[in-house]
């Protein structure tokens, strides 16, 4: 049950992400995406293999210490997206100037 939630949670993220960075700058879409990484992805995502990983090994111990590893990796991915959305200059104001 807590797998399927996990699961619905991150395709509801995705799409939702999907739908709000369709049609937008690339400044706007890495923002979207960045906050979509770290609110959504990186905990479940982590969790999932972690879990996983901790009953096909039969340790809790490895899918705890897998579920920090993939969880920092994957924070970090989506805080670069984001902090290149927003400190990153826009080529339209570039481009006028």
């Amino acid at each position: 049950m807590a797998i399927g939630i996990a699961i619905g949670i991150i395709l509801f993220g995705l799409v939702l992400a999907f739908q709000l960075s369709h049609g937008k700058n690339k400044k706007r879409r890495c923002i979207i995406w960045g906050v979509t990484i770290i609110l959504a992805i990186a905990p479940f995502f982590s969790w999932l293999v972690g879990i996983s990983y901790g009953i096909y090994v039969g340790d809790g111990f490895a899918g705890g210490a897998l579920m920090v590893i993939l969880f920092l990796i994957i924070f970090l991915s989506g805080l670069l997206s984001l902090l290149v959305g927003v400190l990153g200059s826009n080529e339209k104001e570039i481009i006028e100037k």
